[in-house]
């Protein structure tokens, strides 16, 4: 056996050692794997008042792909001019797993008479249900509230745009 072909092996049982073949063909983590984490982005579009009061409900695209709900649970005055919106999120994705956040702090300005701008607004990830079990990370949001009967949220909307990562449970280590 040359050299080559000696570290060729090793390294392909170095990888069948930390990784599986799912039936699907592609390789999963073993238990013996550490977390892995991944990049994720979309949108989130939601429709105020809908539920209740203070309750959103809308839908998230990209890699949270799925219908999001999100109860405003807060709302007092930030520095700055600014107003803080304490809330709590609801996402459930396509698949049908469930992704649990710490209640998030959004910080917004107004921008003209019922539009705000979103000035802060990180969401911590801690769990979940099926690939989220056992998940952790944080994603960003940047986007705007549209509010045309404030201070009522009634008839109001919002965009958001996210961005941040997700790490992964390896199996078994929940």
């Amino acid at each position: 056996m040359t050299f080559r072909k000696f570290i060729i092996r090793t390294a392909l049982a170095t990888l069948c050692a930390v990784t599986e073949l799912t039936p699907n063909g592609a390789f999963a983590q073993s238990e013996k794997a550490d977390p892995h984490c991944a990049p994720i982005g979309g949108t989130i579009l939601t429709n105020l008042a809908v539920i209740d009061a203070s309750t959103t409900l809308g839908t998230a695209t990209g890699d949270l792909k799925g219908a999001v709900a999100a109860r405003i649970v807060g709302v007092s005055s930030g520095p700055g001019g600014t107003t803080l919106l304490s809330v709590q999120h609801h996402f459930v994705t396509e698949s049908g797993d469930t992704i649990n956040v710490a209640v998030a702090t959004a910080t917004v300005v107004q921008v003209a008479p019922g539009l705000l701008a979103v000035v802060s607004y990180p969401v911590k990830i801690i769990g979940g249900t099926g690939r989220f079990s056992g998940a952790t990370g944080s994603f960003k949001n940047i986007g705007e509230v549209y509010l045309p009967n404030a201070p009522s949220f009634d008839g109001g909307q919002t965009v958001f745009r996210y961005s941040g990562s997700v790490c992964f449970a390896a199996p078994g280590k929940s």
